[in-house]
């Protein structure tokens, strides 16, 4: 495929011609910006840019686009007649830092044998600890709540109330520390040589020092761990730095608006001052800056640089012109009319232009009343009815479209799957949650593996015949009998006799059966050459005994998918674990299949997902989910001033608890300090509350780029609603949404 034969567009042509040197891109919705990352990096590699032994760094958000970026790369390699698969690495920030980390675990501190625990577990001992500080300090928070005598038991012991606000501000201060490279140690010896009072601090240092006790432990690091000891790694070791220049002589970033600043600082070392950096992003998609340290700020701060070639990506061929409109006017009018002066950095241009004629993904043909903004107010309980119905007339006139709803939160959510599940309407809500089918698929291999630890027991095998047979299931008429067999191997005394006869006994020459004996003869001989199979493959890596196990298991495309991807997850764990047997991967495998761990590419935020699979199905998700996919019709609902607040007077805050004095935010109020304690300057000590102003207008801007997110989702429909919540007098439209209302109106 040569550049020839591709159609670009004029900001793609412009950024194809990079050959060396920092440059900075900012990309709008829909602008093909992973294709166009994917193209440049193929392309590099077709003109020779790099020698055999080197490799263009590939650093993405989130697994799914690691292999989206691998695809897309691999294919363009082969159209030239390359070998794919080679000259490019493609990793997430973590990825990468456990690539770095293991290159030189040493200067880490740590052994060769680290493990790494998921956010859930992390999450779980974290939660634990706060919970017995509390138990232990249980008047620290008097000075800070403001509550009757008869709601006292409700905020100690409720767990939605201080003990998991104990367990917040603690995750937000462990984070932030680990950002700012601070262990324990370092902050008990701030807190003795500081005047300052700084009771937070104090809480939030020994919170963190027990659970990096916790750690230890276990010989464990966390997410964080990894990124900060990655760049320990860096500043310790010139030689590492220069080793892994020469290894990536270009680093190619996607979703640069949600790096932190530990991300950009591995990166710019790994760069170098003269090196090849490419960061490619869209601050005004930032939207998790409420759940990490990420900032769009670093990206736009690069975009400045003097030493940076700034492009953009401003053609999308993704939305009708009246939504590109309505996303655009969002824009103009939050930067120069919005209520709160505070918020108007919050989007900035490139405004979002149509794609030029003859482009390979124009846009779809414009449909003013495909746009419909509803003013009238709803209770919580009507929004769900009026979605849900304007879905079914959606659906009744056009089956073969794609369809979402996207709410602020999961479990509102929810309630939209129940509605249409009521009313009978195909729905998907992976996005909510993970899928079923991967719970069932991976409960099914955990039962292989926990019998294959455990062979001698007749339980366990039974349970394996029944996974093996587990599509017969739903077939009342047949089941029976398959409940018959898994029943008799049940009974088998010694598996050996049954799987492995010898001269002195075979169970199943034994058996005493009438009528069906001929049937179920077969089915139990079946049964145990594929056993036998099984068993042969213990020996294997785990990877090929997962994979190997497969072919017996599955048929569908979708489920031996999922195998490969479940055989690289343990295969990467074995490499981590060289002592981990068949118990460890079925306890991993178990976990999954519960839903208790969020591993990359298993979980809702990393699983890959294509909208286009599912035409004639509504799929409910998240607006923080829906990122980076799109429909051709969507509903944003509860664009209320609750969930999109302006920071107005009325205004009501998510993170502001209804104890907590003077409306204070905690998670703020702990970083404040903290940043007291690390800053030291006596003009900018801490002040009671002023951290959670701050904090509000961050909030009011990352919804505001939440907003502009749920927007541009949508081709062709688009429909917004929003709720009065559960007191009526208290919420009211967004005021972004009252803008768009009214430009709407005032459109010919």
């Amino acid at each position: 495929m040569t550049q020839e034969l591709v159609k670009l567009r004029p900001g793609q042509q412009k950024i194809l011609r990079y050959h060396a040197g920092k440059m900075g891109v900012s990309a709008v919705p829909g602008s093909g910006k992973t294709w166009t990352l994917s193209y440049l990096a193929a392309k590099l590699i077709r003109e020779g840019a790099i020698d055999i032994d080197q490799e263009i760094l590939i650093v993405t958000l989130v697994n799914a686009a690691v292999d989206n970026f691998s695809i897309r790369i691999s294919t363009q390699l082969r159209a030239s007649n390359l070998l794919p698969g080679f000259g490019y690495r493609v990793r997430t920030l973590h990825g990468l830092a456990n690539d770095i980390v293991r290159e030189r675990p040493d200067l880490a501190g740590l052994g060769t044998s680290y493990q790494i625990i998921d956010d859930v577990e992390a999450n779980r001992i974290k939660q634990r600890i706060a919970r017995d500080w509390l138990k232990s300090h249980i008047d620290f928070f008097e000075p800070f709540l403001d509550y009757q005598e008869y709601q006292k038991e409700r905020i100690y012991e409720g767990k939605g109330n201080l003990p998991a606000l104990v367990e917040s501000i603690s995750t937000a201060f462990i984070r932030l520390a680990k950002d700012r490279q601070l262990t324990p140690r370092k902050l008990r010896e701030k807190l003795e040589d500081s005047h300052i009072n700084l009771p937070l601090v104090e809480m939030g240092t020994q919170i963190y020092s027990e659970y990096q006790d916790a750690l230890n432990y276990r010989g464990s690091v966390d997410f964080d761990d990894l990124i900060r000891l990655a760049l320990r790694c860096l500043r310790s070791d010139p030689s590492l730095v220069e080793i892994l220049q020469k290894r990536w002589p270009y680093i190619l970033e996607d979703e640069a608006q949600d790096s932190s600043l530990l991300q950009q600082e591995i990166l710019s070392m790994l760069a170098g001052e003269n090196g090849n950096w490419v960061r490619v992003g869209d601050p005004n998609q930032a939207i998790y800056e409420t759940f990490t340290t990420a900032s769009p700020q670093f990206l736009l701060d690069f975009l400045k640089r003097e030493d940076v070639e700034e492009r953009s990506l401003p053609e999308s061929g993704r939305s009708t012109m009246t939504i590109m409109d309505l996303a655009n006017h969002l824009i103009n009018w939050t930067q120069h009319e919005h209520p709160n002066p505070e918020a108007r950095c919050a989007l900035n241009p490139p405004l979002i232009k149509p794609t030029p004629q003859g482009d390979p993904q124009p846009n779809p043909d414009d449909c003013p009343a495909c746009v419909r903004l509803i003013e009238e107010p709803l209770s919580p309980e009507q929004e769900i009815r009026y979605v849900a119905t304007a879905v079914e007339s959606f659906l009744a006139d056009h089956p073969d479209k794609t369809i979402a709803i996207l709410s602020p939160r999961n479990t509102r959510g929810f309630k939209f799957v129940d509605e249409l599940k009521k009313r009978k309407i195909p729905t998907v809500d992976s996005l909510l949650q993970s899928t079923s089918a991967t719970r069932l698929s991976t409960g099914a291999l955990a039962n292989i593996l926990n019998y294959l630890s455990d062979p001698e027991s007749s339980y366990k095998l039974s349970q394996a015949y029944k996974v093996w047979r587990r599509n017969e299931r739903s077939d009342e008429e047949v089941w029976p009998f398959y409940k018959t067999i898994a029943g008799m191997i049940r009974s088998v005394d010694h598996i050996e006799d049954f799987l492995w006869p010898n001269t002195s006994g075979d169970w199943l020459e034994d058996l005493d059966i009438e009528g069906q004996d001929i049937e179920i003869i077969e089915e139990l001989t079946t049964f145990r050459e594929v056993v036998r199979r099984w068993q042969n493959t213990v020996f294997l890596p785990i990877d090929q005994l997962i994979l190997s196990v497969s072919q017996d298991l599955f048929l569908d495309p979708a489920e031996l998918a999922l195998a490969h991807k479940l055989s690289t997850l343990l295969r990467q764990f074995s490499d981590a674990h060289p002592d981990w047997r068949l118990p460890e991967f079925t306890a991993e495998l178990t976990n999954i299949a519960k839903n208790q761990r969020k591993y990359l590419g298993f979980s809702q935020e990393d699983e890959a997902f294509d909208p286009d699979l599912y035409p004639g199905r509504v799929v409910v998700a998240t607006m923080h989910k829906a990122k980076g996919l799109e429909w051709d019709c969507v509903f944003l609902t509860s664009v209320n001033n609750y969930n999109f607040p302006s920071g107005e007077d009325f205004d009501q805050f998510q993170s502001e608890k209804w104890f907590i004095k003077d409306h204070l935010n905690m998670e703020a109020e702990i970083i404040s300090q903290l940043k007291t304690l690390m800053e030291g300057n006596p003009f900018d000590w801490y002040q009671p509350g002023q951290a959670s102003l701050e904090a509000r207008n961050e909030f009011v801007r990352e919804r505001l780029r939440l907003l502009f997110v749920g927007i541009t989702r949508a081709r062709k429909w688009l429909t917004i609603t929003w709720n009065s919540g559960r007191t009526s007098n208290r919420n009211f439209p967004a005021r972004a949404l009252i803008e768009l209302i009214n430009y709407q109106e005032k459109k010919p």
